[in-house]
C-alpha cells in the first residue's frame, strides 16, 4: 500500500485556535501556512500549506470576525481542546458517480453540497463536497470533493511541505476498511485508538501531527 493515498485532495488539521496552531506548524517546520479564506456564515477560516502536487493540508479554526454561527462549526472545531487531524478528502475522477458506487456499496458517503470562499486576492472558489450524518463519524473515511471549474488551491503558489506518510489507527480497523473500499480509497490503518497522523518532510526534517 502506498504511503500517500490515490486522488488524495487535502488533509483537514482542525483547531480550536487558528493563530496559535499555525504559529505552532510555522515554529516545527519552518514552513509559515498562507491564509486561505474564511467560510462565510460557517464561522471559520482556514490556512493552507501545499502537500506536494495537487494535496495540501487545510488548517481550519473559528474565525474571529465572524459572528457565531447558527449551527455548529465545521469539523466540531469548538469541541477541540487541542489541534487534531480529523478527517481527509479524495477527488475522485467523478463526484456523482463515485458516490453512487459507494452507495451501491453499503457505504453513504453523504449528500453533495456546493460551498465557496474567497481568497485573499478576492477570487471566489467554489466547489462541491459530501457531507450529512451518513459519513463514518472516525473521520478516517474521507469525505469526496470536486472543484469543478474553480483554480485549485494548489495552484496558488502555497508554501510547501511534502507529504512522506498518512496513517491511522482504529479500535476496529476491519470495520474500517470495507468503508475505505466503498470510495476507492486506501489508507494504512491499524488497531489503537481513532486517530489520523501525517508526516511531512520540513527544512527542519520530517515532521508528524496528528
Amino acid at each position: 500500500m502506498n504511503a500517500i493515498p490515490a486522488h488524495l485532495d487535502h488533509l483537514v488539521l482542525a483547531t480550536p485556535d487558528l493563530a496559535a496552531t499555525v504559529a505552532d506548524f510555522t515554529r516545527r517546520t519552518g514552513v509559515a501556512p498562507a491564509p486561505g479564506g474564511a467560510h462565510v456564515g460557517l464561522g471559520t477560516r482556514n490556512c493552507l500549506v501545499s502537500l506536494g502536487g495537487s494535496s495540501y493540508l487545510e488548517i481550519i479554526g473559528p474565525d474571529p470576525e465572524q459572528s457565531d454561527p447558527v449551527g455548529p462549526r465545521p469539523f466540531a472545531v469548538d469541541e477541540l481542546a487541542v489541534a487534531r487531524a480529523v478527517t481527509w478528502a479524495i477527488s475522485p475522477p467523478d463526484l456523482d458517480t463515485a458516490v453512487a458506487t459507494a452507495r451501491s456499496r453499503g457505504y453513504d458517503p453523504g449528500d453533495v453540497r456546493p460551498m465557496s470562499r474567497r481568497r485573499p486576492d478576492g477570487t471566489l472558489l467554489e466547489w462541491r463536497l459530501t457531507d450529512g450524518d451518513t459519513q463514518h463519524p472516525s473521520g478516517l473515511v474521507p469525505f469526496l470533493i470536486d472543484w469543478g471549474s474553480s483554480v485549485h488551491p494548489t495552484a496558488s503558489g502555497l508554501p510547501v511541505t511534502p507529504l512522506l506518510e498518512l496513517s491511522a489507527s482504529a479500535p476496529e480497523p476491519e470495520e474500517i476498511r470495507p468503508l475505505l473500499a466503498a470510495v476507492d480509497a486506501e489508507l494504512a490503518l491499524s488497531e489503537g485508538p481513532v486517530a489520523l497522523t501525517f508526516t511531512v518532510r520540513t527544512p527542519r526534517g520530517p515532521v508528524t501531527f496528528g
